[in-house]
């Protein structure tokens, strides 16, 4: 076993070896005994003790089944953010269905326990929960009174809620290993170009990898207990109503409607304000109680964009409101030279108004030359002034006091040759006699 290659995917994936043991396997294609693996890190002095994160809890066919966040710090694109992983635990079958969120409210709790419930077709009679305040109302433990807005929508699926006693996370101690699985099998040694491509390897892992995977020393492989657990669960109509929740709008002149800094047109001539229903995965457009429009949810960062029906063509104008970046106007400004840096690190975070401010500049710099801009800019940031008027009286003094001679002009000597110059030297002189005569006369009536 080559003792470098151990070191760089030990070290990879962060000193799981689990982990180190899939990828000499798969992408290494080499045949080793995990024990053996163990064994030899622990000779390599690269081994460390695991102690058990929670005891087992006995269980039994479609008893329960557990929920729970937590957050974690990944790499997206190679930018480190903070993810919120929400997973489902079938505690007899061990199925797990996990999602990662930006954000995890009620609503986002809503939709991914009816994606995860609709996946596996069953649902489990009673949910444990901790004592989290998107499900609980009041008071802790058994003595927990849910909210109505999420006991309602338990019992559409048949289950409820309950929350486990205060520090007794054991109580939840399938979805505790749950969570332990994800920290040292599915984050190390991956890598995610964003949310989207996360949450497609996470669906891959736990509902494909995962579920024909023996689990511990039972070697209890889920998806084949689960084929045992269903006739114990409940079933899940396929009909049921995915959950959502309505947004009130306005309609532009142009037949926009903005939402989470998107803008959405809405088909037809009509202007009325329109509801929008957000669902886990798309929009739907709501106008006088018919839908006009669906439309699915943008990936993750996207705002300031304009979105249109397929098939239909792209309307001509753009929303009243839309937010023009003026990422470009500062990019020339700070190449115009060091100064002009120097000036926008000051005034871009003394300045309310950033966008219009950036713009307003950047016109003012097309309407002079480079060396009086610059020289503009030095002197606003000596004074500490930011106030576009300000600015162009300073540019007319720079103006004003230049003495530098004008450049000349290049003058193409063939302008002669030219058949309209041809032409036009043909013509009679203008006769401007009559202007002279107006002259004379204004300079008598001067005199006189």
């Amino acid at each position: 076993m080559d003792a470098d290659l151990l070191k760089r995917l030990y070290q990879e994936c962060e000193g799981y070896a689990q982990r180190v043991h899939e990828k000499l396997v798969e992408e290494h294609q080499l045949s080793i005994q995990y024990s053996t693996l163990t064994r030899t890190l622990r000779q390599l002095g690269m081994s460390r003790s695991e102690e058990p994160r929670c005891e087992r809890v006995p269980d039994e066919p479609g008893g329960e089944m557990q929920h729970d966040t937590s957050p974690y710090m990944v790499l997206l694109a190679g930018l480190r953010v903070q993810v919120i992983a929400s997973v489902l635990y079938l505690r007899y079958s061990k199925r797990r269905y996990l999602r990662f969120y930006r954000a995890f409210n009620r609503f986002r709790m809503k939709c991914f326990l009816h994606e995860a419930l609709m996946f596996w077709g069953y649902a489990a009679a009673l949910c444990i929960i901790d004592n989290t305040n998107l499900a609980r109302w009041r008071g802790t433990g058994k003595d927990a009174v849910m909210a109505p807005e999420m006991e309602a929508f338990a019992k559409q699926y048949g289950f409820r809620f309950r929350c486990h006693a205060l520090g007794h996370p054991n109580r939840k101690a399938g979805e505790e290993r749950s969570f332990w699985t994800v920290e040292t099998n599915f984050l190390p040694g991956r890598r995610f170009e964003s949310l989207e491509d996360l949450n497609r390897q996470a669906f891959e892992w736990a509902a494909v990898r995962m579920e024909h995977r023996p689990v511990a020393k039972t070697r209890l492989i889920p998806a084949k207990a689960f084929e045992h657990e269903q006739q114990y669960l409940v079933k899940l109509p396929a009909h049921l109503p995915a959950p959502y929740q309505g947004h009130e709008r306005g309609t532009d002149q142009y037949g926009y409607t903005a939402f989470n800094g998107n803008y959405y047109w809405v088909p037809g001539t009509g202007r009325a304000d329109v509801k929008v229903l957000e669902y886990g995965d798309c929009l739907k457009i709501y106008q006088n109680r018919e839908c006009v429009a669906e439309y699915p949810l943008p990936a993750d960062g996207v705002s300031n964009k304009l979105f249109s029906p397929q098939g239909m063509p792209k309307p001509s104008r753009q929303p009243k409101n839309r937010k023009r970046p003026t990422g470009e106007e500062e990019k020339r400004l700070s190449a115009l030279s060091e100064a002009v840096d120097h000036y926008l690190n000051f005034a871009l975070h003394a300045v309310l108004q950033r966008h219009s401010f950036l713009r307003e500049l950047f016109a003012l710099s097309r309407r002079m030359s480079r060396p009086v801009f610059i020289q503009t800019m030095e002197r606003a940031l000596h004074y500490r002034i930011t106030d576009i008027d300000a600015l162009h009286r300073i540019a007319r003094l720079c103006l004003s006091q230049d003495t530098a001679p004008l450049p000349v002009a290049d003058l193409d000597e063939s302008f002669r040759q030219r058949e309209t110059y041809q032409q036009g030297h043909l013509t009679d002189a203008p006769d401007f006699d009559l202007y002279d005569k107006m002259l004379e006369d204004k300079e008598d009536n001067n005199n006189g």
